[in-house]
């Protein structure tokens, strides 16, 4: 019988909504948003929390980490883009950095860059060795900027999705995207890239409740992923394990096996709606976590021979 990917629950961190969920490279961290204005730093360890910033009045939709720098780049809905140095717990930098609210936000993985998207339509990009001036404005979606994300095979550039149903490619040294697909019939929430061994795809997820795969070299879709009710609304690709992981706002997630798309298993978050997917190593074991409506949930990623009908 075909293998089935499952999760068993560990820990519940009930909380307000959380927005986004970004782990530390080396730190036993997750960085959690929250639509409160508030960011937290968990410890998934000793499952207590170490830091909390009270960050704006306003939602906080992305925070990410900038361990070289110990630092947190955080982006909310006054418009403002603000840094806070993790280990004093002192605020660095604090900016109005678009005209409405910033959805995304994404670091470079070598460079000092970070990139932000924003319902003004418009991304940008931010150079922290120039006292996070603004080397590069992104012009070309006509509706709210949903994701940004670096490639990292290519660290020249990235991708967008927006509402306005495209997913563009852009080189950072140009302000016209390099490549524009209408993907999905609705606005799209959500981009990842897979990577195999020739060849690099992308994986989009929208509201018109499917997530699809784009191979980038013919620019097709090559496979349609169904089964969720309501949007996709966060997707992520496994870093070690051959899976994909879907989350919606039906409230539930889904797990395929990312060399057939083949749908190994869905299940309940039990904490409403998931906005955000993240994975960590604990004590040898694969952990998923999502961030929900009601707080953060860490489950151990295991394996079973049931077929996806038994579960």
């Amino acid at each position: 019988m075909p293998w089935v990917m499952q999760t068993e629950k560990k820990h519940v961190q009930r909380s307000e909504r959380v927005k986004s969920l970004e782990l530390h490279p080396t730190e036993p961290w997750i960085l959690a948003s929250l639509y409160t204005g508030t960011v937290q730093i968990w410890n998934y360890q000793s499952q207590s929390m170490e830091k909390n910033y009270q960050v704006s009045q306003s939602p906080v939709r992305s925070a990410k980490f900038i361990a070289r720098e110990k630092s947190i780049v955080v982006g909310a809905d006054d418009h403002f883009i603000r840094v806070y140095n993790y280990t004093t717990e002192e605020k660095t930098r604090e900016f109005k950095a678009h005209d409405d609210f910033i959805r995304s936000l994404a670091v470079h993985p070598t460079l000092p860059y970070v990139l932000s998207g924003s319902d003004d339509m418009v991304i940008k990009l931010w150079d922290w060795e120039k006292d996070w001036a603004c080397t590069q404005v992104f012009k070309g979606h006509n509706h709210y900027v949903m994701q940004v994300a670096f490639n990292l095979k290519e660290n020249q550039t990235f991708t967008s999705v927006s509402l306005d149903c495209t997913m563009k490619m852009w080189n950072l040294s140009s302000s016209d995207p390099i490549l524009q697909v209408e993907a999905h019939s609705k606005g799209i929430n959500c981009v990842d890239f897979l990577s195999c061994v020739d060849k690099q795809y992308l994986i989009t997820g929208s509201d018109d409740h499917t997530a699809k795969v784009w191979d980038l070299q013919t620019q097709t879709c090559v496979r349609i992923l169904e089964g969720h009710k309501n949007n996709i609304s966060a997707l992520a690709m496994h870093p070690e394990l051959p899976t994909l992981f879907t989350g919606s706002e039906d409230g539930t997630f889904s797990v395929w096996d990312a060399t057939n798309y083949r749908l190994l298993n869905t299940q309940i978050s039990e904490l409403g709606r998931v906005w955000a997917i993240g994975f960590v190593r604990l004590e040898g074991s694969h952990m998923l976590i999502l961030g929900c409506d009601e707080g953060m949930t860490v489950g151990k990623i295991v394996c079973s021979e049931n077929t996806p009908g038994e579960n």
